[in-house]
């Protein structure tokens, strides 16, 4: 299976399916931390349509997210620009899709996530609300319940840093994206269809 994971640098979600034989590539516009062989370094959406058989995408969620409600009034562009896209990757040319955010906009601008799932659902003693929009995809099976609800997150000092460790995946939900994912028979190229109108439009 062909699978692009959007918007990610970290190759945590890359190289969970690597390990299980996926001709799998991250794509940001920065480096790669781990190995950049695997990489693309550039706009996701010059790529889109190159044949994939799922996107697994993380779109930035600075001006998406209800936790930067406070300065919403202040990035009316920035929003927009957000929204639409998100948007774009919701609507690429890919038979698979899913798309992870926290807890944000999108719920009321385009339509509700599939699922919303936890750390501690994948081994992680944490909490991390996180809604999944779908498509073609069934919803993640908790894979390992654990004790500790620690809000990990929230504890971390500021610094340059900090966004950057707040933005990786958990090791436990990429495995169980991989392994449930991953198993999936292909389902062809979907047809490129007219993007679905938000409230901004």
């Amino acid at each position: 299976m062909r699978v692009l994971v959007a918007c990610e640098f970290s190759a945590v979600v890359r190289d969970a399916f690597l390990r299980r034989g996926h001709d799998a590539w991250s794509c940001d516009l920065l480096p790669c931390e781990r190995d950049g062989s695997w990489h693309i370094v550039g706009d996701v959406r010059e790529i889109l349509g190159d044949g994939w058989d799922l996107m697994i995408a993380h779109p930035p969620c600075t001006h998406l997210a209800v936790s930067g409600a406070r300065w919403f009034k202040d990035k009316v562009k920035e929003q927009r620009e957000a929204i639409a896209f998100f948007m774009v990757l919701a609507n690429a040319p890919i038979s698979r899709i899913a798309i992870e955010n926290p807890v944000g906009i999108m719920s009321t601008r385009w339509r509700k996530p599939d699922q919303y799932i936890q750390p501690w659902q994948f081994g992680h003693g944490e909490t991390k609300k996180t809604g999944l929009w779908l498509k073609r995809l069934p919803p993640l099976h908790p894979t390992r319940i654990v004790s500790g609800r620690i809000h990990r997150i929230h504890r971390m000092p500021p610094g340059k840093d900090r966004w950057r460790e707040r933005s990786r995946t958990y090791e436990g939900i990429a495995t169980a994206m991989a392994e449930q994912w991953g198993a999936l028979p292909p389902v062809g190229r979907a047809d490129i269809v007219d993007e679905p109108k938000t409230q901004e439009d």
